[in-house]
């Protein structure tokens, strides 16, 4: 039977990972309408203006319905995560405070210009109210990946025991977390496939019908040209991102890789395997050798850390953890009683602290940390390692979905520049069908960050497990239900809307067939 923490962690996950259905459209699509609208404004052909406007509505869709989903998102850190706020949100909040206040705003102002200003700006001003809406949805998401950058690699911060809260210590470096910034344009570049996919697929079917091919054949001209670009950097800037998290939280590269030894460097690559979490082995293993110590640590004699190892090391950490918790305990009882601390035992507490978190994970089990069995030791020791299975085939299905991708992509491009588009039935076919490939990516990419971090909302500081709120069973499952029905609601809405313009296409626009012939205005 799930019990709180299990519901509150299942009720975040369907509230985020829906939520990123549109994220990434948005992303992407709104610089696909900046190049769009741009070469509108260079060239002075209204079919610019006229795709920047079709493709726009589609966008606004999208654009409302990531919103309301991500309100409801943040909602759940001070319902459903308090403590998680209590410890951390001094430096959590901020981040998300800017993202609010300067990203957001500036995103939501001009997306009104955008849609309702085409009569009442001129060109130029118009153009730069685009280019707002963009940046502002890119600013937004940096924020976002930088609050979460740094639950993946808490930097430039500390616990202050008085306070028994997380600190900032430098601004600077909190944005800066190299963690952050590679998620944060790995995470881009993702979005700017979806958009070219999203454009490519719904231009094939235009071209595929035979109508609107002036229209079509632009816009799968600019979608392909930017998705091509997109997924060379995806997949390059895929590969910073895993080394840094591979930098920066071992364990998640050994789940991820179902490297349960420590082999020699450089290891192998386990294309497929059959991880057993149980037993901490796998059942079977096809593997290219060294490929795996090479991309993973991008050398020939650094090995990949095997679980075994880290448990082994993570257990020695958990001890700590109870020394510091400990000392932590006398501080608190020093500071009450004396209104000071002990010197002595703050210089201990200073040279233990960093393993406070390994020590909170036997909340789990015991009241009283200090007392901890030898069992309820070894068995936190073992909740360090995540279950390898699910993060080793959510990272094989965003590698094969990527790769796929990329091929389609420049398929789609060296059509495009031999001007063979229309005579590729089969290209067209397969990019109609692709449209749900770059989610497929990102959301087992998402999985992976967050379900690989686990146990720990913050990577090493704070468990799961003492970071929720103290809800009852009862109104977890009813506000899970409720959320299911009002999402369903939505991605029904969403799904109705999107078809419904598509397929009246761009001669929705104006009167009569549109663009149905090849046109230079």
């Amino acid at each position: 039977m799930l019990d709180v923490v299990e519901l509150s962690r299942l009720q975040f996950a369907l509230t985020a990972l829906y939520h990123f259905i549109f994220v990434p459209l948005t992303l992407g699509l709104s610089f696909v309408l900046v190049i769009m609208e741009t070469t509108y404004v260079v060239t002075g052909k209204e079919v610019y203006k006229d795709m920047t406007k079709f493709w726009g509505k589609l966008f606004g869709i999208n654009f409302a319905l990531g919103v309301t989903t991500g309100i409801i998102m943040e909602f759940q850190f001070g319902t459903n995560w308090s403590y998680y706020s209590h410890y951390v949100g001094d430096i959590f909040g901020a981040p998300l405070a800017i993202e609010a206040l300067l990203a957001f705003f500036l995103e939501s102002t001009f997306v009104g210009l955008f849609f309702f200003g085409w009569d009442r700006l001129t060109k130029g001003k118009h153009l730069l109210a685009t280019y707002c809406v963009a940046f502002g949805s890119n600013l937004s998401a940096m924020w976002i990946l930088v609050a979460n950058g740094w639950m993946q690699n808490p930097v430039a911060s500390e616990f202050n025991f008085e306070t028994v809260r997380m600190e900032m210590t430098s601004f600077m470096d909190l944005w800066l977390n190299p963690v952050a910034q590679s998620k944060f344009l790995h995470t881009l570049s993702a979005g700017y496939v979806t958009a070219a996919f999203f454009v490519l697929a719904i231009s094939s079917f235009y071209l595929l019908k035979g109508r609107d091919i002036g229209f079509a054949k632009r816009s799968f001209s600019i979608a392909a040209t930017w998705g091509f670009i997109a997924s060379i950097a995806v997949l390059i800037l895929g590969d910073e991102s895993g080394y840094d998290i591979g930098q920066a939280q071992p364990v998640k590269l050994a789940a991820m890789e179902a490297e349960f030894d420590t082999h020699p460097a450089p290891a192998a690559f386990n294309i497929v395997a059959l991880p057993n979490s149980a037993e901490m082995r796998n059942e079977f293993a096809l593997q290219v050798p060294a490929v795996g110590g090479i991309v993973a640590t991008r050398s020939l004699d650094k090995e990949i850390v095997g679980l075994k190892a880290l448990q082994a090391l993570n257990e020695n950490r958990v001890r700590n953890g109870i020394v510091a918790y400990d000392l932590f305990t006398q501080l608190k009882a020093e500071k009450k009683a004396l209104g000071q601390v002990n010197p002595e035992t703050k210089a201990k507490f200073e040279a233990v602290k960093k393993d406070l978190g390994f020590g909170l994970l036997l909340k789990r089990y015991t009241d009283k940390v200090v007392d901890a069995t030898e069992e309820q030791i070894k068995q936190a020791a073992r909740d360090t390692i995540p279950n390898v299975g699910p993060n080793f085939w959510a990272f094989r299905v965003m590698l094969a979905v990527g790769g796929l991708l990329a091929l389609l992509a420049f398929g789609a491009f060296v059509q495009n520049l031999r001007d063979k588009v229309t005579q590729s039935p089969l290209l067209l076919k397969a990019l109609v069908w692709s449209v749900p490939l770059p989610w497929i990516a990102i959301e087992c990419g998402w999985f992976l960050a967050e379900y690989g971090r686990q146990p720990w909302a913050i990577y090493e500081v704070l468990p799961v497990g003492v970071s929720a709120s103290n809800l009852g069973v009862g109104d977890l499952w009813f506000s899970i239900a409720l959320i299911c029905a009002l999402y369903l609601a939505f991605i029904i809405v969403e799904m109705y809307l999107m078809f419904k313009y598509a397929r009246l296409g761009p001669s929705s626009l104006k009167t009569g067939k549109y663009y149905f012939e090849q046109s230079s205005k």
